[in-house]
Formats: C-alpha cells, structure tokens, sequence
C-alpha cells in the first residue's frame, strides 16, 4: 500500500457511500478502485465489504425512526437474505478473476436496464402489498442476498425493486429497510471473506472512515428531502454505473 491511496479511498469511500445510502451503485466507484489499485477481485470483494459495513451501521442509526415502526419486518426480511449472502460470497471467493469482472458487467448492465424501465406510481387505493406479492418477496429477497454476497455493487437497485416495487413500501421506508437488510447480510458475506484471507484491513479501514461520514450525509438527505431527493439520487446512480459500462 502506498500513503497517497489512504485518502483517495477515504474521499472514494466517502462518495460511495452517500450513492449507496440514497439509492445504489456506490461499490462501482470501490470496487474499480480497489482493483486498480492491484487487489486480485476476491480480495476487493473481501476489502470492500469492511466498508460497506460501516456505512450500512451509520446508515441504520440515521433511519432509527423508520426501522423502529416496523421492527418485525425488517428483522424477517433480513434473516431471508442473510443465507443467500453467505451462499454468494462463497461463489466469489472461487471464482477466477476474468470470470468476476465478466459477471459484474453483465449483471450491472441488466439491473440498469431493469430499473430504466418506469413503473406504475401505486394509487392510494394499492398502497399496500397484497398476499402475492408479500409471499414473492421472501424468495426474491434470498436471491438478492446472493447476488449481494457474490458482487454487492448495485444491490440496493434491486433491494429497491423487491422493497417499493414488489412490498409497496414507499422510497424513504425502502431505503430504512435496506441499509437494515445490508448491514446484516454484509456481516455474514465478511465472515466469509475473513474465513478465506480475503479482506485486506488498511485498505478496507481507508474506505470505512470515509464511508461512515457518506453514510451518515445520505441518510441526514434523504429523510429532510424526501422522495423527491431519493429519485433524484437514483437517476445520478443510474447514469455513474452507465459511465462506468461504457468505459470498461
């Protein structure tokens, strides 16, 4: 490690936690930069997740408010998608390195397409989920889970679709549960990681310092803005991770 990338990573973990908060992609800026940086992808996976964590824990303290009116469910949901985050941060510590950035790509550019694609605003007659729905998202959650502990970049779009689109949860509750679900299923994907030698600690402690403080901006914005500051954000995401494609 050399001095100048301490706060490089600070400031690029600091930048992708605030778009992770808000909506989602920031682990595009880590990710690139960790790999750049010469770690092999298994060892950036790893080395990213230190951070991902502090952010998702100053996150959750932010949306206290939010997650305390709906406990239960937060809870419930995050045991789902706590399995399938060990299940997919074993796939990637086995994974070759072209194969990794290949996955990443494909899946990124899937998941910008997916949420380009507008949806129905619910009326105030359909706000809430019917059983259907309530019953789908426990597996789609698992699935999340595992694309989360696999690469994680870009997660929060889909926990976004399962959350708002599927359970009707409106953005601000979405992003409470989300940076709940994270923080959890992030723990179990670093055990696995921590397991395997994977998880470079200067590097990760660089990006978490500069994560705490985004973190905590992303969630002080989105509540004090509102819906509108969420859509905002997620249009921003969209266009990082478009730029990011077309430049690799």
């Amino acid at each position: 490690m050399v001095l100048w990338h301490i706060p490089v990573l600070f400031a690029v973990g600091a930048a992708a936690s605030f778009v992770n908060v808000m909506a989602a992609g920031g682990s595009l800026l880590t990710l690139p930069t960790l790999l750049f940086l010469g770690l092999d992808s298994a060892l950036a996976n790893g080395t990213n997740r230190i951070a991902i964590a502090v952010e998702s824990l100053s996150a959750v303290a932010g949306f206290r408010a939010q997650l305390a009116r709906s406990r239960t469910t937060a809870l419930t949901l995050a045991l789902t998608a706590l399995p399938g985050a060990w299940l997919g941060a074993e796939l990637a510590v086995q994974i070759s390195d072209q194969w990794f950035r290949r996955i990443l790509v494909a899946v990124m550019a899937v998941a910008a397409l997916t949420m380009l694609i507008p949806g129905r605003r619910p009326r105030a007659t359909d706000t809430a989920a019917g059983p259907l729905r309530r019953a789908l998202a426990y597996p789609a959650m698992f699935g999340v889970g595992v694309y989360g502990g696999f690469i994680q970049a870009g997660v929060g779009l889909l926990f976004m679709a399962v959350l708002h689109r599927l359970l009707r949860q409106g953005l601000v509750q979405a992003n409470a549960y989300k940076v709940f679900i994270t923080l959890l299923y992030t723990l179990s994907a670093l055990a696995v990681f921590l397991w395997t030698g994977n998880v470079d600690w200067p590097l990760g402690l660089a990006l978490a310092g500069g994560s705490a403080t985004g973190a905590w901006l992303g969630s002080r914005v989105t509540l004090r803005g509102g819906e509108r500051a969420v859509r905002a954000v997620v249009l921003v995401a969209l266009l990082l991770m478009a730029l990011r494609l077309a430049l690799a």
